[in-house]
């Protein structure tokens, strides 16, 4: 049963530290960055509490400086997902039946740990993993990711609080929020810490049981995660921290008869394939899994004819090269009115001279290195086919190297036909294309932007005229579940915009919001009667 009083605090958004020259914070990140880089840790992986370590040992590489090693990580094996899923399930009656609010005080405590002690440890691990500057690493491993753990208390609150409004006279109805009646598969991915967090703690906080896999190349900061749940006082077993290759926890994880559900952010690909799976052996389930995943994004800025070229071109510089390009939310295909095209072309190509690129731990550069080779290669790849393609033209960018680091140029590519491949295919790099059209055809190109995608994640539009853009987000409707107006398409706050898509990009369970919340949980009604009938004659059976 429920205990105690709904008294959470309303939270507020974690102020973004902006690390400018001679600020606190900038010294204090940079010193978390040299403390980091003079030393390899040793990241074991995390069962029933206790650190678990192989033979298997595998580097931890910056992509920004692919020759030096940051430590290394402890592969396992199917055993060891076997280990996490028995800890998970003997954790599970101790964990949800622990009243919400002590829950709750461990999630807030994590909070508080990662604004105060952890802040600069959490996001230099975040920069040099993941190969973030401070900025993108502040917006994500500090801010959202306490912001997740906050709203998600107060979310929970809200839930529980949640009860039929009436009952008749003799009758007492309620509602019971149980969690779900197994294990939660988390599957994580690398472009942001703030959702390797968030996706096995929401499913946690609810009174779940989790077993996490972070993608590989995330495991650096993964690591830093789990110090700092232990810390805040997470009961063992209650999160499972595996490193082991997808297959392994796939084999394990979907033929268990307690999987209840999985948590997912990564590929379209990955996540239809794990649906199917799951389908194929959902004889095998005590009950039906929830899926929720939040997969890829082809996402869109549409500029019309009375676009503010400004405001247009800052959209589309941060919009598309941020974290360069890895956002689930990154522009990548952009359709721009032909009466405003000459000046925005000559803003674009102006802003994207300026940007440095380099290692993170440089704060002046704003672009960095890609993910890893295998992202490189892909990108690479894409280039070289759009410089040798006649319907299209490189208009700033082009390069590319890695012998140092994974170092993709920003590069916009301008081609004649809207249909052109970069203009369809999730790229996942700092690689936009750009398709102009007559200012005359603008309810055609809509129609365009609706149905190239199979993606349904993030769009934007750009322009001053009303009527325009009413037009617009009608029409666009369903082209995207974070839809922005005269602003850039990524950058979805918590407790602000709820981030999630449809169609090709997910189950729109909208991540931030109760919405998300409420897919960790399953209901139970209640009706409990004072002065029950004892005789099973109703009224209108007597005689006349």
């Amino acid at each position: 049963m429920l205990k105690g009083f709904f008294n959470v605090p309303p939270p507020t958004n974690e102020s973004v530290l902006n690390y400018a020259v001679g600020s606190p914070e900038r010294t204090l990140l940079k010193k978390a960055l040299a403390e980091a880089r003079s030393k390899q840790i040793d990241a074991p992986m995390y069962i029933d509490g206790k650190e678990v370590y192989t033979d298997k040992k595998i580097a931890l590489r910056p992509p920004h400086d692919h020759q030096h090693i940051l430590g290394y990580y402890h592969q396992g094996d199917k055993s060891h997902v076997q280990d996490a899923i028995q800890a998970a399930l003997a954790a599970k009656s101790a964990w949800e039946n622990l009243s919400w609010e002590h829950r709750a005080a461990i999630f807030l405590k994590a909070a508080d740990l990662i604004a105060g002690p952890y802040r600069y440890k959490l996001n230099a691990a975040t920069m040099l993993g993941q190969s973030k500057n401070a900025y993108q690493a502040e917006i994500d491993s500090a801010c959202e990711l306490i912001d997740f753990l906050r709203f998600n208390v107060k979310y929970m609150s809200e839930i529980y609080q949640q009860q039929p409004p009436i009952s008749s006279r003799g009758v007492w109805n309620r509602t019971e929020q149980r969690p779900l009646e197994g294990f939660v598969f988390a599957l994580t991915p690398f472009n942001f810490t703030a959702i390797a967090g968030n996706l096995p703690t929401s499913a946690a906080m609810m009174g779940n049981v989790v077993v996490w896999k972070p993608s590989n190349t995330q495991i650096y900061s993964a690591n830093v995660l789990m110090q700092i749940f232990k810390e805040a006082g997470l009961p063992d077993g209650v999160i499972n921290l595996v490193y082991v290759s997808g297959p392994d926890a796939g084999d394990v994880i979907f033929n268990h008869p307690d999987f209840a559900g999985i948590h997912f952010t990564g590929s379209t690909a990955v996540f239809q394939d794990i649906w199917k799976t799951i389908g194929n052996n959902i004889h095998q389930y005590k009950t039906y899994p929830r899926i929720v995943g939040e997969t890829g994004g082809k996402d869109f800025i549409f500029v019309h004819s009375s676009a503010d070229v400004q405001i247009a071109n800052t959209a589309i510089v941060r919009g598309a090269f941020e974290y360069q390009g890895q956002k689930c939310s990154a522009a990548s295909r952009v359709y721009v009115a032909k009466s405003v095209w000459p000046e925005l072309k000559s803003l674009i190509q102006r802003d994207l001279s300026t940007l440095k690129m380099g290692p993170t731990e440089d704060f002046s550069n704003f672009i960095n290195a890609v993910i890893d080779e295998k992202s490189f290669d892909k990108l690479a790849k894409y280039i070289d086919a759009a410089k040798k393609d006649s319907t299209t033209e490189i208009i700033t960018g082009g390069h590319y190297d890695k012998s140092k680091g994974y170092f993709i140029e920003p590069t916009v590519i301008l081609t004649k036909d809207p249909f052109y491949t970069t203009m369809c295919e999730e790229l996942f790099g700092p690689i936009l294309t750009i398709f102009v059209y007559d200012d005359q055809d603008f309810e055609k190109t809509l129609d365009i932007v609706d149905r190239t995608s199979t993606y349904a994640l993030t769009g934007a539009i750009i322009a001053q005229d009303r009527y325009a853009l009413e037009k617009m987000t009608h029409a666009l409707r369903n082209a995207a579940g974070n839809f922005y107006i005269n602003d850039k398409c990524t950058g979805a706050v918590v407790g602000q915009q709820p981030f999630g898509g449809a169609r090709g990009s997910g189950t729109n369970d909208k991540a931030g919001s109760m919405i998300n919340l409420l897919r960790w949980v399953s209901p139970r009604t209640i009706k409990e009667t004072f002065d029950p009938p004892k005789d099973y004659r109703y009224s209108f059976l007597e005689e006349a």
